[in-house]
């Protein structure tokens, strides 16, 4: 019902940066929070950051001062600017999305991930 198509990961060096995208469609009635998780090898999966339709984001104390969430609610589109990368960050990066379908129930949707590596 909901689809969640995620762009941008990769390899990257230590300090450098990456932009993640993910677009969701779907035929709802209206998207809320939009968000981002990662899940490193052997770990569980960890809040990176969310935003409301309203531009209201909270994030990770371990990506504050890095990472930047954005959405565009035009295109049901939110964004992962990550910058001063570290080998930490390494993980799969999933995106998640609250709506409300044509039942007017909340749902939740996932995306299948994309891969981050930072090494040298």
């Amino acid at each position: 019902q909901v689809q969640l198509v995620e762009f941008g990961g990769g390899l990257v060096q230590p300090g450098g940066s990456l932009r993640l995208s993910c677009a969701a469609s779907g035929n709802i009635f209206s998207f809320g929070a939009m968000g981002w998780y990662r899940q490193a090898p052997g770990k569980q999966r960890e809040l990176v950051a969310t935003i409301t339709t309203g531009n209201v984001t909270n994030s990770a104390d371990s990506v504050k001062g890095r990472f930047t969430i954005s959405r565009d609610n035009a295109k049901n589109t939110v964004y992962l600017q990550m910058n001063s990368l570290q080998t930490d960050d390494t993980a799969v990066y999933y995106c998640r999305a609250e709506y409300i379908d044509l039942r007017y129930w909340s749902q939740i949707a996932w995306g299948l991930g994309t891969q981050v590596t930072v090494s040298s």
